[in-house]
């Protein structure tokens, strides 16, 4: 989709511009720009400009949420990756930031990109007012903090090797994936300064589908997926003995789970009409994607 293609682009220009800072550490500077700026899919960033851009914003407000959100995401993904975490060696086809730098330069890296995405959002020169940026402040700490992600990625580890309830599973993943993206959602929202409570509840919901499919759909990638195309050992949540939609539901209760998600996503944007195609078409590439 056009409009996706044109978001991520503007994101890659809008994170490499930001990375372009002096400092007597240029070896973090590398594993920062190793970690941010290597070929994401950008779904959350996208996220935050198309409901920007559906509740009538300007794409200049978003930028700023879009960045801080994506450099939450990619520090998230280097201390997943840790040798204390996950353990993996290949993230997006490439070595992962611990194996390319070390391990200490790795957590590093994942720290500024953290502490950076709240110098984005509460940056003077950001021209939205100081209420805007205090709430889109808040929410996207929740989401990235023992309330949200943190929390979802706790449960994750204390639960690996264990069978868990549907309900467990999904209040996980609501947790460590669904958190980000929904808040992507609320930083969009909020960069427009104009949404109705109506639209917000219904974009919400919204949110909470395509967070959960999203998970789905890694889940039954990892299964059916290949090493190359996915950018990371296939297979790996199963060697790991993670809990798993398949795992859980089997693969064609996976793939069922995955369309209802899917419907429920599209169901909710009913009311916005034509204006929310863009987002129709991230929930179909969410659910259609091969890596």
């Amino acid at each position: 989709m056009q409009q996706l293609g044109q978001y991520r682009a503007r994101t890659e220009q809008q994170l490499a511009a930001r990375l372009e800072r002096d400092s007597i550490a240029p070896r973090l500077q590398q594993a920062m720009r190793y970690a941010l700026l290597d070929g994401g899919k950008r779904v959350r960033p996208c996220l935050v400009y198309l409901v920007n851009q559906l509740l009538g914003g300007k794409l200049t407000d978003a930028d700023p949420a879009a960045c801080a959100l994506e450099c939450i995401h990619s520090y998230s993904l280097v201390h997943d990756d840790l040798p204390a975490m996950d353990d993996d060696a290949l993230r997006r086809g490439q070595p992962t930031c611990h194996i390319q730098f070390d391990e200490a330069t790795a957590i590093l890296a994942g720290d500024a990109l953290l502490t950076l995405a709240f110098e984005l959002i509460s940056d003077a020169a950001y021209p939205l007012p100081a209420e805007q940026k205090l709430q889109m402040t808040r929410q996207l700490a929740i989401a990235a903090g023992d309330r949200g992600m943190i929390a979802g990625q706790m449960f994750d580890i204390q639960h690996e090797g264990q069978m868990l309830t549907l309900d467990q599973l999904q209040q996980m993943h609501h947790h460590k994936t669904g958190a980000l993206l929904s808040v992507a959602i609320e930083l969009g929202a909020l960069s427009s300064g104009q949404v109705e409570p109506n639209q917000l509840e219904a974009l919400r919901r919204y949110g909470r589908a395509i967070g959960l499919a999203f998970q789905v759909k890694d889940d039954i990638l990892d299964i059916e997926g290949d090493t190359e195309t996915l950018g990371k050992p296939q297979g790996s949540d199963q060697a790991a003995n993670k809990p798993t939609y398949p795992a859980l539901l089997g693969l064609d209760g996976a793939r069922q789970k995955l369309h209802q998600l899917h419907q429920t996503a599209l169901d909710a944007l009913r009311e916005f009409g034509p204006q929310a195609d863009a987002l129709r078409a991230l929930a179909d590439y969410i659910v259609e994607r091969n890596h």
